[in-house]
């Protein structure tokens, strides 16, 4: 009979309920749980920071964990995060875009990394939302308006600065070097650069970065202990529609380097990541070959000539106990 519902979607709807509470919200376009025990909302409108933050006991480990078996469930989805597919891609009741992963490839702090962590991501679609051209900063008669101020403005003739320059305009950074460079420890420490307001997604195959930004997704991806069916592939899927504001992508290997470039390319600002290399050139093409390594057809001239204008490079080198940036392209 139409308009009945199935015991499946009835079952769905039901535990749905503490998620609903938030999405159902007129002025949200998007939720996100980093960890439970809380939710991030994003509002709608021309907010300068539209990330909120609210506690919700309700949203448990175990409620949550739960969320993600009967929505693969119900929309007959592979789900099995210890030895299958850890990820969820699906549609809610309404037509809202979910994405959620659990297990030990999400860790957020201590605890996840013995019982392993949860995520997720709700779009919210709403037909009778009232968009209109303006909201795109779209209108007759005016000229375009760049939403980064700053990219008209020059870069400095001081390196710090210009660093500083090239974190606040949005642009792809790699910190490059050779072993025992201190790579990783510059880039926690430029992360203290970024905007504390942007949601920050990282993916790792160790946890070795120290985010301060409290709205962020720890992803990590071993090399050497990954059991189940994650791969570069869901992990580009899962980052995306994680809406984050800046990508952190750890180490670049010949495993991981064409996902890399793949998400330096979805739109998104503030891509950093570490590389081996002894100069700033021989990064970029230190990139371009483990990019080749999975990618062999792609056009290696185009690609690098694209790299050098969509990616900065802080060269790290060592003397002995002494280390020096000593380049910042």
């Amino acid at each position: 009979m139409g308009g009945v519902l199935s015991t499946e979607s009835r079952i769905l709807n039901s535990v749905l309920r503490p998620l609903a509470y938030w999405y159902n919200q007129d002025n949200v376009e998007d939720i996100a749980i980093n960890n439970p025990g809380g939710i991030w909302l994003r509002l709608r409108g021309k907010h300068q920071y539209p990330w909120h933050y609210y506690e919700d006991p309700k949203l448990t480990r175990e409620y949550l964990t739960n969320v993600l078996y009967i929505i693969a469930n119900t929309a007959e989805l592979p789900f099995d995060p210890i030895n299958g597919n850890p990820v969820v891609f699906s549609d809610l009741p309404g037509g809202h875009r979910f994405t959620g992963i659990c297990g030990k490839n999400v860790q957020y702090d201590s605890e996840d990394n013995l019982t392993g962590g949860v995520a997720m991501d709700i779009r919210i679609w709403r037909e009778d939302t009232p968009i209109k051209f303006s909201d795109y900063n779209l209108e007759e008669g005016e000229k375009l308006r760049p939403l980064n101020k700053l990219l008209s403005v020059e870069d400095s003739d001081d390196a710090f600065e210009r660093l500083v320059g090239y974190i606040k305009k949005g642009y792809h950074i790699l910190i490059s070097g050779g072993t025992a460079t201190g790579k990783t420890t510059f880039l926690n420490n430029m992360l203290k650069l970024l905007d504390i307001h942007k949601r920050v997604v990282t993916v790792e195959d160790v946890r070795e970065l120290k985010v301060p930004h409290p709205n962020r997704v720890h992803v990590v991806l071993s090399r050497t202990e990954q059991s189940n069916a994650f791969d570069y592939k869901k992990v580009i899927d899962l980052a995306v529609r994680f809406t984050p504001d800046a990508i952190l992508c750890g180490e670049i290997s010949t495993s991981n380097a064409a996902a890399f470039w793949e998400l330096m390319n979805t739109g998104h600002e503030n891509c950093f990541a570490t590389i081996h290399a002894d100069s700033a050139a021989e990064a970029y093409n230190a990139f371009m070959s483990r990019i080749l390594h999975s990618s062999p057809t792609m056009d290696r001239e185009k690609t690098l000539k694209e790299m050098r204008e969509k990616v900065k490079v802080v060269q790290i080198n060592r003397n002995g106990n002494i280390r020096a940036v000593t380049e910042i392209t």
